[in-house]
């Protein structure tokens, strides 16, 4: 897969596509990042359409995701579609409506793997979360449905301040059900650029129990020493394939380098998937940026090893600049701050005046009001000490 990849940036094939069929979902969960009306969906022709200039274009692998993909009453179709043109097809759901027909509907379709989410090993939280009664046991039962037919299961999570201690609970459960298990450890602003749900990510207890948890990221060691220095070869990549050999289509006909990359690159109802993967202003410009056009995360000692998200970036305000976020994951694996957070703990003189006097008077450093940004960087531990940002 290494060498395709290689060979599909190479030729700037869009070796990947997610297509999303629909917003609309039967789960409401509180991280979601979606606006879940329906504004308008690509109908079953206009889906069609794409999978096929998907297919002329090379595109290999080929994910199905929403919203709700069970939702829509062409879906099987669509996925009949999909299989006709050969795609290696992987979908994500929250499974509730997969039972026994659905499930051998979808073996006889030959789908590569279904990805679940799954939040807590326990009723109470995974539900609460869904804000739907009894989607645990409903998504358990599908797994179970899939897995009897011999399909690839993979069990979702995402951490955040509600599950924070249940992943591990997560793992086991998928262990004992025979199937694979993956987190993501970031929960992600909306669409729209709404940013409050924020607030949700898991903190830097949590991120640092996760970092050194040797089930998820092997020698622990290894994984949480400071990477090695950037050479001219590093800094010569890619920040990520979003954009070179992988995009993202709404159910809208919008085209954007991710799913977590909104950056509008072209519609299909006015032109056509080749058009804008070949010719997209957009995504030129997205395919021009090197890590060693990052002004700052390019003299970052993170650089070779973060996780560094362009999509997050540019829903903080900067394609080219750091994600907060990816920051605060390296802080919690490395301990060593990042130029971002270090730039941000470095408050100036404060000018205030004292009741019954008429002098301003400058506040020493460790008096200063402190900014939202300085409080979170002090509760995660970063010292503000120019000369010591090891903590």
């Amino acid at each position: 897969m290494q060498e395709m990849s290689a060979k599909a940036l190479k030729l700037r094939i869009p070796l990947s596509v997610q297509v999303d069929l629909t917003y609309r979902c039967n789960e409401r969960c509180v991280h979601c990042y979606l606006d879940h009306d329906d504004h308008g969906e690509m109908t079953t022709v206009e889906i069609k359409k794409l999978l096929g200039e998907l297919a002329s274009a090379g595109v290999f692998i080929l994910t199905l995701s929403g919203g709700e993909i069970m939702l829509r009453k062409d879906f099987f179709e669509l996925l009949e579609c999909a299989r006709e043109l050969t795609f290696c097809v992987k979908l994500k759901t929250n499974a509730i409506l997969i039972r026994q027909r659905e499930a051998e509907r979808i073996r006889a379709l030959n789908v590569d793997s279904i990805q679940v989410s799954i939040y807590s090993h326990r009723q109470e939280v995974h539900d609460a979360i869904t804000k739907v009664p009894g989607s645990l046991k409903r998504s358990l039962d599908a797994i179970r449905f899939l897995k009897a037919h011999g399909l690839k299961v993979i069990v979702a999570s995402v951490l955040m301040v509600q599950n924070s201690e249940d992943y591990s609970g997560v793992r086991a459960l998928a262990s004992e059900l025979g199937v694979d298990f993956t987190l993501d450890p970031t929960v992600t602003p909306k669409m729209d650029g709404d940013r409050s749900i924020l607030g949700l990510n898991a903190g830097h207890a949590a991120l640092q129990n996760l970092f050194r948890d040797p089930l998820l990221v092997g020698d622990v060691e290894q994984y949480c020493s400071l990477p090695a220095n950037a050479d001219a070869d590093v800094l010569e990549d890619v920040p990520c394939s979003a954009g070179h050999t992988a995009c993202y289509v709404s159910p809208y006909g919008d085209v954007y380098p991710c799913v977590q990359f909104p950056f509008p690159s072209g519609n299909l109802r006015r032109s056509s998937f080749i058009d804008i993967w070949r010719h997209s202003d957009a995504l030129n410009e997205v395919r021009s940026i090197r890590l060693r056009d990052l002004p700052s995360c390019s003299h970052c000692v993170h650089v070779s090893a973060c996780t560094r998200c362009p999509g997050l970036a540019y829903m903080e305000g900067n394609m080219r600049g750091p994600s907060t976020q990816d920051c605060e994951k390296s802080f919690a694996r490395t301990g060593m701050s990042s130029l971002n957070l270090l730039s941000k703990i470095a408050p100036p003189i404060t000018l205030v005046q004292i009741q019954g006097f008429s002098t301003l008077v400058a506040l020493p450093e460790t008096d200063q009001p402190k900014d939202a940004a300085h409080l979170r960087l002090c509760r995660l531990g970063v010292n503000s000490s120019a000369e010591s940002p090891r903590v």
